[in-house]
């Protein structure tokens, strides 16, 4: 990956005018798709460079951001800084906003939260198609016995004390990854103790319900030793939510992959070319967002009729 050009740094506004950086690493050859990596909770997008620049070399123009209140879009200090997961929403579409500009077909990876906020976009339509990795539905009842204990505790009296010492889930003094904004971090406690996550949660009812407007076709790969996001965790997120759009889950071993241990977070690490590949493999049978809406539509069509 040495010879990828170094990616050029955006600043992108979401829809409330807030200002989030970006990276773009441009296709090295002709273009003949775009993506936005829709990464996870508390995850920098430099984590997700050696993918990037694999999409490049490939003829493929690569969008990461950070969610506001993470790595290139963190303010000075986390303490009252107001940002939600639904804003974080918002700054997933102002990437694509950015990168959709019709010329040539646009594609969404997305790890973990990337295929929950995907359901939310306002602009989902125009997305050819979603490859996302470790989206789970987050309940503990779905992990295995010891990651099952070690959420309980995290919920119940580590992240609470980390919420109330500094103001916000200080995650990096336990290295478990970027601290997380107070209610970004509350919700997520909130949703996980769910068994479908938000869908079953009253207060977000009629937000969870554009997940039904949702066409685009998916592909959703779980690690079978992914043991915060396993298949069966996959399976009731994504039965949950997108009820209207062509999904399939994809199950992953480290045998196939000829690694050790995939895990929650080894679907981006050194080794992990083939998944990538897998990913272009897939989007390549995809018709362009336009034409695979407008066959929907006539789908939808003829059931009414």
């Amino acid at each position: 990956m040495s010879n990828s050009p170094a990616p050029e740094t955006l600043r992108l506004r979401a829809a409330d005018d807030h200002a989030i950086t970006a990276l773009c690493y441009p296709s090295i050859r002709t273009e003949h798709a775009r993506m936005v990596v829709a990464g996870a909770t508390g995850v920098p997008q430099r984590f997700y460079r050696r993918m990037a620049e694999y999409m490049s070399q490939r003829g493929v123009s690569v969008l990461t951001l950070d969610y506001r209140g993470i790595g290139l879009s963190k303010p000075p200090t986390l303490k009252g800084f107001p940002a939600d997961q639904m804003d974080w929403v918002s700054d997933l579409a102002a990437g694509v906003e950015h990168m959709g500009n019709g010329s040539v077909p646009l594609y969404v990876v997305g790890h973990s939260l990337g295929g929950h906020a995907f359901g939310l976009l306002p602009n989902h339509h125009k997305v050819a198609g979603l490859y996302t990795f470790a989206t789970g539905a987050g309940w503990h009842g779905w992990m295995t016995r010891g990651e099952r204990l070690k959420a309980i505790v995290m919920w119940n009296t580590v992240a609470p004390l980390l919420a109330a010492w500094k103001g916000y889930l200080a995650w990096s003094v336990i290295g478990m990854g970027e601290d997380l904004p107070l209610k970004a971090y509350q919700q997520w406690r909130r949703w996980c103790q769910h068994p479908r996550y938000f869908f079953d949660d009253p207060q977000m009812a009629a937000t969870v319900a554009r997940f039904r407007e949702v066409r685009t076709p998916i592909v959703a790969a779980n690690a079978t030793d992914d043991a915060w996001a396993p298949p069966a965790s996959r399976d009731a997120f994504m039965g949950a939510g997108y009820i209207n759009a062509p999904w399939k889950g994809l199950d992953l071993t480290p045998q196939g992959l000829r690694v050790r241990h995939i895990g929650h977070m080894g679907y981006f690490r050194p080794g992990a070319e083939p998944l990538w590949q897998a990913a272009l493999d897939w989007f390549a049978t995809l018709p362009e967002a336009g034409a695979a809406a407008d066959h929907v539509t006539a789908l939808d069509e003829r059931r009414r009729a």
